[in-house]
């Protein structure tokens, strides 16, 4: 899906804080703790990456059980400005909300609410192939629904009125316009029109919003208050956070995030800028990528994910062992509202306009990865941003042939283009 690209300039990046383990975010790092030894080629790689793709800021927060902690921030929460980043700062989550309404999800199958083999249709009749289409298809991303953020109109709509409020209905509509792409179960396909389905089962089933249910469900048991899911006429970012950017329109961007070739060496040395997205209202994005966080919470929240904090074990295991691989022969896998980066590596990336994140919590080496920018995609190659800086990292814990090739979840972003 393509999200709202701007042009507006970019600045030439320097690390304007780094932070050894126990550090305050003020480029200082706690003279009592030693800095793992990955973070010194970090240190140096994360600049030169954000710089190589115009990346204004950057949060990164590092768990490792026998390699030790270590955060850092680099860049400026605007551009144009000298604002350090900080490890306090709030900023979209982009489709790591997928994650969680699937956990939602599978909590209301372990209560007996639900059945993964139910099909759509029980709960929304008017679902192109709805009787065919089960709940754990939808979570997988294998219902060949189309994903309404790949329409053109509605990407026009989003540069047009950014501050527009949608409803699921209006979003589903759109996607149920178009037929289905394949018959259910037999690929996969990044389709945000799946999880907006399981956002209308949610509040069908537990009598309260979504913003209510995951408050309820994940944030309030996990500590997390830093966290939510905002109501559909709450376009704000609660204070500390960057501003955040994207090169391109909705509409330019719905084949690639790539800024075309002849612009690219502009958008690097600062001369073309990208826009602005940080106050567009994030409704369209709603259980597929509308969720807001900072780096500790969010390590929270995927350590319990993933470590079985939020079901219970013999869900967690299904989860784990629903994965599979997104395209035959591929490293990467996909499944209920989880992907396996690498071995054992278990996340999720996410992309809105301004905004792009990774988190990922690898349960047998107990390592946690959390990396949240104010920049949605690489101009160079459109990848999602926080992805570009995710790899390097995995690089350095796991080794080079660890590293996912393309960007793993298939489409990135919550984003009208992406994952």
């Amino acid at each position: 899906m393509s999200a709202s690209r701007f042009f507006v300039p970019i600045v030439a990046l320097a690390v304007l804080a780094g932070c050894g383990s126990g550090s305050g975010g003020d480029g200082t790092s706690s003279p009592s703790v030693s800095t793992p030894a990955y973070a010194a080629a970090l240190q140096t790689q994360i600049p030169e990456v954000m710089k190589q793709n115009a990346i204004p800021g950057a949060i990164v927060l590092i768990k490792s059980g026998d390699q030790g902690d270590w955060s850092a921030v680099y860049g400026t929460q605007e551009i144009g400005q000298e604002i350090p980043m900080s490890m306090d700062d709030h900023f979209r989550i982009g489709s790591n909300t997928k994650t969680m309404t699937v956990t939602v999800i599978l909590q209301l199958v372990q209560e007996g609410k639900l059945s993964l083999d139910d099909p759509i249709s029980k709960f929304r009749p008017d679902v192109p192939n709805g009787r065919k289409i089960t709940i754990a298809q939808l979570a997988e991303m294998r219902s060949g629904l189309y994903s309404y953020t790949s329409s053109k109109a509605f990407n026009r709509t989003l540069d047009d009125d950014p501050q527009k409020v949608w409803t699921p209905d209006e979003l589903l509509a759109i996607a149920f316009k178009k037929p289905p792409l394949f018959p259910p179960g037999s690929q996969y396909d990044y389709s945000n029109t799946n999880l907006v389905l399981l956002g209308t089962v949610i509040e069908e089933l537990t009598g309260m919003t979504a913003s209510e249910a995951f408050q309820q469900r994940i944030f309030e048991p996990l500590g997390l208050t830093q966290t939510s899911l905002p109501e559909a006429d709450d376009a704000a970012i609660p204070d500390p956070h960057p501003q955040g950017y994207q090169f391109g329109t909705n509409v330019e961007d719905i084949d690639s995030y790539a800024v075309p070739p002849a612009q690219l060496p502009d958008a690097l040395d600062g001369t073309l800028l990208p826009i602005n997205n940080t106050d567009a209202n994030p409704s369209w994005a709603w259980t597929a990528g509308g969720a807001i966080s900072s780096a500790d919470e969010l390590a929270t929240y995927v350590e319990a994910m993933v470590g079985g904090g939020l079901t219970d074990a013999e869900i967690t295991k299904q989860r784990l062992d629903s994965i599979q691989p997104i395209a035959p022969g591929s490293p990467v896998g996909y499944g209920l509202g989880l992907v396996e980066f690498a071995k054992n590596l278990y996340g999720h990336d996410g992309q809105i306009p301004g905004f792009s994140s990774f988190m990922a919590y690898d349960p047998v080496a107990d390592n946690t990865i959390i990396i949240g920018l104010n920049l949605s995609a690489s101009p160079v190659n459109g990848e999602n941003a926080a992805v570009v800086i995710g790899k390097v990292v995995i690089s350095e814990l796991y080794g080079a042939d660890a590293v996912p090739g393309g960007d793993p979840a298939g489409a990135g972003s919550a984003s009208p283009s992406g994952g």
